[in-house]
């Protein structure tokens, strides 16, 4: 009787962990270079904890940003949706007062929530500084981190943009925390949500401010990055200090024995920064032109990893074209979460995920940055891929007035350094008009 009745019991707990929906944590970088990875070919790098993310799991070579730019970026991921369609074409005020994605927009916190998971944003949020546009208000639960573009990790103030002022928050309510290092704030207050939730299904998004400026790495970074040359040597040690900070992450759902039911999600918002601030550089696109605000692949081009062990494969490349705004969709199929908003432009990439041989689920990709006369945009369709108004933030090469429209072909070439658009009219054209047609009809 005895051992019938623990055999029951058994057979209970097993049931309900199987059905037990998995946790799901993505990790956003800010500005990080699209190959700043020693999985991604980095060969001065120290990144154990981002490449033990790739050893156990599925790790991307062609995935987009929805946009070089911050606030946009965060938008399509967030939404699902283009950013211009989200009505996020450029970066939100990082003022108090200052309104970003707007309420009406149904974010993957409010999808997650409404499937029974309890959602957290922990770090950056730089989509709104409105009670009605702050993070509480867009489907999480809890929230900690700055409301503008990026801190001082230390002091918790914004200096780039006078008067200087304090930005750390939590819930909605300013805390101070005055000295301690941000990224161990954010890692701490994400263990201790973690721990309190570790029973019933949870959704967070864990954005980093880091490797943004100011470059701020730990002393012995510092230290072991002396001799690369300036700036990359900065920049070295804050990526190096951000891979801690994740490890610390990863390292809380190991040790709580929840990581065969967590999907860990990794990508950088865009690509890395030639700013004054960030000291003209520092980060690397590897092959690719351009950098963050340009359309070109060291802009758009990110790194990006899905990893859930013992569900999805492990150790994998992927090389299909993927997109920030896929996530939500791809989110939703793997944990049965329902869609509450139809019209978005992710597609669902399980199908890539666990297949190597399945095709991209997208036969177009656009994106666009500003609005008016002029703004930045590009269209990828195949292989093609055309820019309008382009920006060399890289400085590669100088662009002229007949580089207005950019033509490339990234399977002859990933550098788009030569424009081909006066060699194929007809490509050029075509690919045009598909930015033309979508801009009429999603550009408001």
């Amino acid at each position: 009787m005895r051992i019938t009745l623990f055999i029951l019991i058994l057979c209970a707990l097993s049931l309900t962990a199987a059905a037990r929906k998995p946790n799901v944590i993505i990790i956003y970088t800010d500005d990080q270079g699209s190959v700043d990875l020693n999985c991604y070919g980095s060969k001065d790098l120290v990144t154990p904890h981002m490449d033990g993310l790739a050893k156990r799991g599925v790790r991307f070579t062609q995935f987009y940003a929805s946009a070089p730019v911050c606030s946009p970026s965060r938008a399509g991921l967030l939404t699902g949706r283009y950013p211009v369609r989200a009505g996020m074409p450029g970066n939100a005020g990082s003022t108090k007062g200052k309104a970003g994605l707007a309420a009406s927009e149904v974010t993957i916190a409010e999808t997650m929530k409404a499937g029974g998971y309890k959602t957290a944003h922990i770090g950056k949020w730089h989509l709104g500084y409105t009670p009605e546009t702050m993070p509480n208000s867009q489907g999480f639960d809890y929230s900690f981190g700055h409301m503008g573009g990026c801190i001082d990790n230390y002091s918790h103030f914004f200096y780039w943009q006078g008067p200087n002022r304090h930005d750390l928050w939590r819930n909605g309510e300013e805390i101070f925390e005055d000295g301690k290092f941000f990224p161990e704030l954010m890692a701490a207050e994400a263990g201790e949500f973690i721990q309190q939730n570790k029973d019933k299904p949870f959704f967070m998004y864990f954005a980093l401010n880091t490797p943004h400026y100011p470059y701020q790495g730990y002393a012995k970074w510092l230290k072991h990055y002396k001799n690369l040359p300036y700036p990359r040597n900065l920049y070295a040690a804050f990526l190096s200090t951000q891979d801690e900070a994740i490890g610390q992450l990863v390292g809380t759902v190991d040790r709580l024995g929840l990581r065969k039911n967590t999907i860990i999600i990794f990508q950088s918002d865009h690509g890395h920064s030639h700013e004054e601030r960030a000291h003209f550089g520092g980060g690397s696109s590897g092959p690719y032109r351009g950098a963050k605000f340009s359309m070109f692949e060291g802009g758009l081009r990110v790194p990006a990893i899905i990893s859930w062990p013992g569900s999805l494969p492990e150790g994998a490349v992927r090389d299909q074209v993927a997109h920030g705004c896929d996530w939500l969709p791809t989110i939703a199929e793997l944990t049965g979460a329902k869609l509450l908003q139809k019209d978005i432009d992710g597609k669902s990439i399980v199908s890539v995920i666990k297949n190597d041989k399945a095709k991209t689920p997208h036969d177009v990709l656009h994106w666009q940055t500003g609005r008016g006369r002029q703004p930045r945009w590009a269209v990828r369709q195949g292989d093609w891929k055309l820019i309008g108004n382009p920006q060399d933030t890289s400085n590669k090469a100088p662009l002229t007035a007949k580089d207005k429209l950019f033509l490339v072909n990234l399977k002859e070439s990933v550098s788009e350094m030569k424009n081909l658009a006066e060699n194929h009219p007809d490509i050029t054209q075509r690919l045009k008009k598909l930015h033309d047609d979508w801009a009429v009809n999603n550009t408001k």
